[in-house]
């Protein structure tokens, strides 16, 4: 792996990181960390990295590493900068034959993630984006679930994502992880729709199978000053005629990251709760049941993505590092000329164009007087 972004004082990119030795499937062995040939170097030096392998940026490592022989150039790039620093880095480890896995929203406008795809197409390599709350087993679990039939036809998906970090104006306090994310020029269109909404919007169609067709949007700026959305609430339509509610914020005073969804068919419900994710309900008119890791019938997609035994909780860095597993297996597949297993599933190129849609269409119905909003394809 050769690292985009990420430096010593970079939240993410140390997630990032530790996601992708999580299972021994990858190596970090080159990097551009930051723009500040400082930084990244001090970076490589903590990481215990050739100093030879850290360059001073993008263009120099996908360029220098691609003349490198095959066994000792890197395989793939990582990508976990701010949104408007995606696209450049994709591109061009795609065209010169580097698989890529990148942080969401996946670019930092829709033409751009159209783009992209087209490239994605045209290279025929692998492309990984880390909507890591699709790693849960419990996840994969409450999907099985809803494609075997055991919810019935679906009619209404509530899916919520509160936090509270930017109740203040953060922004201005050289706090860095906020000042990128309400600058429109580094951020994109939307602030917490783009930030948390798009994580909200992916796992409502991940977990239900279904596409979202119509919305309708509020988008509000709660902090004087901020020049990005900080809170939002969006009713929903989906294809086949289920109904829902997806709601964020990021100024909801003492909440941290509470993503939680709510599916309710015709035959019973499930509820899931990332702050609680080894626990899964599943409710029906009679009964109320707890699905935990191997309790129960899991299915093979769950179980494959499970580490532990029962009674150990397992959290956000095995979730992420599921993402990485799954897309190194895609890798060897890739290599070896073979379909990758489907079991070992991860969002990809296609989820960050709809994850775009998404942010246009709400910004769409936010300054519409229209109640309904067609989805942007």
């Amino acid at each position: 792996m050769g690292q985009v972004g990420g430096s010593l004082d970079a939240f993410i990119g140390a997630v990032h990181r530790r996601a992708a030795i999580f299972d021994h499937e990858i190596e970090l062995i080159a990097g551009c960390f930051s723009q500040s040939s400082e930084k990244s170097n001090a970076t490589g030096e903590a990481l215990y990295l050739d100093p030879t392998r850290v360059y001073g940026s993008f263009e120099q490592m996908i360029m220098q590493e691609k003349e490198r022989p095959d066994g000792d150039r890197i395989d793939f790039v990582s990508i976990c900068t701010p949104n408007y620093l995606h696209f450049a880095p994709a591109k061009m480890a795609l065209e010169n034959g580097f698989h890529v896995i990148c942080d969401k929203p996946m670019t930092l406008n829709l033409q751009e993630a159209k783009d992209l795809a087209a490239v994605v197409e045209k290279t025929g390599l692998v492309f990984g984006l880390t909507h890591n709350y699709t790693g849960y087993p419990m996840v994969k679990q409450a999907r099985d679930m809803i494609r075997n039939g055991k919810l019935g036809p679906i009619r209404k998906v509530v899916v919520e994502y509160p936090q509270g970090w930017l109740s203040l104006d953060e922004e201005n306090k050289d706090y860095k992880q906020a000042i990128w994310r309400t600058d429109p020029a580094r951020s994109g269109a939307a602030g917490a729709m783009g930030d948390i909404g798009t994580h909200a919007e992916n796992l409502a169609e991940y977990i239900t199978g279904l596409k979202i067709s119509e919305l309708c949007a509020d988008l509000t700026t709660f902090v004087p000053g901020r020049q990005l959305d900080d809170d939002g609430n969006v009713l929903l339509r989906f294809d086949g005629g289920a109904k829902g509610v997806l709601q964020v914020s990021q100024v909801a005073n003492g909440e941290e990251n509470s993503l939680k969804i709510f599916v309710y068919g015709e035959l019973g419900g499930l509820e899931w709760h990332q702050m609680e994710p080894n626990t899964l309900y599943h409710k029906t008119q009679t009964s109320q049941q707890l699905i935990r890791p191997n309790v129960g019938e899991m299915s093979a997609s769950a179980k494959a993505h499970i580490r532990l035994p029962a009674g150990h909780p397992e959290g956000f860095f095995e979730a992420f590092a599921n993402v990485y597993r799954n897309f190194a297996y895609a890798i060897r597949a890739h290599v070896a000329g073979k379909p990758a297993d489907p079991l070992y599933d991860f969002p990809g190129v296609q989820d960050g164009v709809r994850g775009l849609a998404f942010i246009d269409t709400v910004i769409a119905s936010n300054k519409s007087e229209m109640k309904w909003t067609k989805f942007i394809q």
